[in-house]
């Protein structure tokens, strides 16, 4: 009896810790955060990252599409003449890097084969797309990268940089693995994708995005054309001569590009009128290129000046057009705009509603371009001409602009309430017919036009591609001076991200030394560039 007395009491407290511990264990879990999440889940979210990752936990990643951003500004499509929201100058110091977005593709790939997908399916497809597209982000920002021993996770927290060129190789290769893919998965049915709010899911438009992008790479890498292990030149033909196997972007229906609705509201509204309607002028360098061409596009995006029709010109003169130079003093700009000296953009459009326009992350006016510009080079055989006549239809097209007589729209007073509404004729044949912008041939001079009518049609679109297209080729030439700041020099590169050189300063010293003499500065020059 005494044993049983003693063994019931220690049962009790057995069961009894044992219980606490189970309960412990279950209330140590998050209900909020599931260990597994749908594949189609996190691509929406890495796609999300694709249009703007500034959100990222590292901060600002430099993969921002958005319009009337800080990209903008120094893309020069526009200027900030009041200085409490922002100042033109390319005053960059570092920036993060999109490994957080590429462990999700990780995540991605591994939810689909968990949920039973084939070794090649949808997702696997598209993650080889998304690697190459933020690499690609990453590398022409700062340089070198980690690449082959990076996303390791424990096994590797020190990860050595990749040269340049070798993650250009890794991109190369991807985006043909991508199309390779997709061919498979195409022949073979799968529909299984989901989750995609860019294209509604449909693989044969993603295929047409990844070799549409491919040929973005290459462009990217014009200094390099003669490098036989890139083999540039033959990569852009093949793509150019087979469009069975590598399709392209067939028009505006294909674009990769971002929706705003009244949910997801475009950047500028009513909303934000007081904020940007006179804190914020077009800029000098796209306006003058405009009116110089005497582009219709000018009437779409801007409104004239108030000093020039106070003047006595017209608001349907190229004349009443003036933009502000990105290098002038910030206080003269300002002191100018509110004189009216100044061209703002235009209310009608992008102050009246919260849809705006649409923004394009990889665009088919720029894959014309992209085209024209290759066999100007001799890259390809085809017409270069019809390629850069596509592009300027196709963006003219974006704006609604189209033969004959087409409405424009400008601010009364300076509101968003009144407006006035002017009548402008256009033909498509004459403009193209004009000597500054008739296509000159395979010529320099031919180049030069097919880079200026590239810059044109990324206005508000695809990010900082035209600041990269000019850092690349020098078409158009930005204006400097102590309102751009940095000695008067436009930068060329973004310093590497502060916790590089903390978690990860030896491999990111022996990348500096290899790369820039140990010095991370904004002015050096990348392989990409020499």
């Amino acid at each position: 009896m005494n044993i049983y007395k003693l063994i019931i009491p220690t049962l009790a407290l057995v069961l009894l810790l044992t219980g606490c511990e189970k309960s412990f264990d279950e209330l140590e879990k998050d209900p909020n955060r599931p260990v597994n999440a749908p594949a189609s889940l996190v691509l929406r979210g890495i796609l999300n990252d694709m249009y703007d990752a500034s959100n990222s936990p590292s901060g600002f990643a430099g993969v921002t599409y958005s319009p009337w951003g800080a990209e903008q500004r120094y893309n020069q499509f526009y200027a900030s003449n009041y200085n409490y929201y922002a100042t033109n100058e390319y005053a960059w110091t570092t920036t993060s890097l999109n490994y957080y977005t590429l462990k999700d593709i990780l995540r991605m790939e591994a939810e689909a084969k968990r949920a039973g997908a084939a070794d090649v399916n949808p997702y696997s497809a598209l993650g080889k797309f998304l690697r190459a597209f933020f690499y690609e982000n990453m590398t022409r920002r700062v340089g070198d990268v980690p690449l082959s021993e990076a996303l390791q996770g424990q096994a590797d927290l020190t990860p050595k940089y990749d040269d340049q060129k070798t993650v250009y190789l890794q991109i190369l290769k991807w985006l043909d693995e991508a199309n390779t893919d997709l061919t498979t998965i195409i022949a073979r049915g799968d529909n299984t994708l989901a989750g995609d709010f860019y294209l509604n899911n449909d693989l044969r438009k993603w295929q047409k995005v990844v070799n549409t992008f491919k040929l973005r790479v290459l462009i990217s890498l014009s200094r390099k054309e003669a490098d036989p292990d890139l083999n540039i030149k033959q990569k852009f033909a093949e793509v150019v001569a087979n469009p069975a196997k590598y399709p392209v972007m067939a028009d505006m229906s294909d674009n990769l590009q971002f929706i705003y609705n009244n949910v997801t509201k475009y950047p500028r509204s009513q909303d934000t009128f007081g904020q940007n309607a006179t804190r914020e002028n077009m800029a000098k360098t796209f306006v003058d290129a405009l009116v110089e061409r005497r582009d219709p596009r000018i009437f779409v995006v801007a409104e004239p000046a108030a000093a020039r029709l106070k003047a006595g010109l017209k608001p349907t003169d190229f004349g009443a057009f003036v933009g502000a130079s990105s290098g002038e003093d910030l206080q003269d700009m300002a002191t100018k705009a509110l004189q009216g000296e100044y061209s703002f953009q235009n209310r009608k459009r992008y102050y009246t509603t919260y849809a705006g326009e649409p923004v394009f992350i990889i665009g088919y006016p720029e894959l014309m371009f992209n085209m024209a510009e290759g066999i100007n080079r001799g890259w390809a055989s085809g017409n270069a001409a019809d390629f850069y006549q596509k592009g300027i239809a196709a963006s003219m097209n974006f704006y609604g602009l189209k033969d004959g007589d087409n409405t424009v729209t400008f601010s009364h007073d300076g509101g968003i309430a009144s407006f006035d509404t002017y009548t402008i004729n256009f033909s498509l044949s004459d403009y193209l017919a004009q000597p500054i912008v008739k296509y000159a041939g395979n010529t320099t001079e031919g180049l030069n036009q097919i880079l200026t009518q590239k810059y044109l049609a990324f206005f508000q679109n695809s990010g900082l591609e035209a600041f990269f297209n000019q850092r690349r080729t020098g078409v158009p030439t930005f204006l400097t001076g102590v309102g751009t700041g940095n000695s008067g020099q436009i930068p060329k590169r973004w310093r590497y991200p502060n916790n590089e050189r903390t978690t990860n300063g030896e491999n990111l010293n022996v990348a500096l030394a290899a790369q820039y003499g140990g010095v991370d500065d904004i002015n050096a020059t990348m392989w990409l560039l020499k």
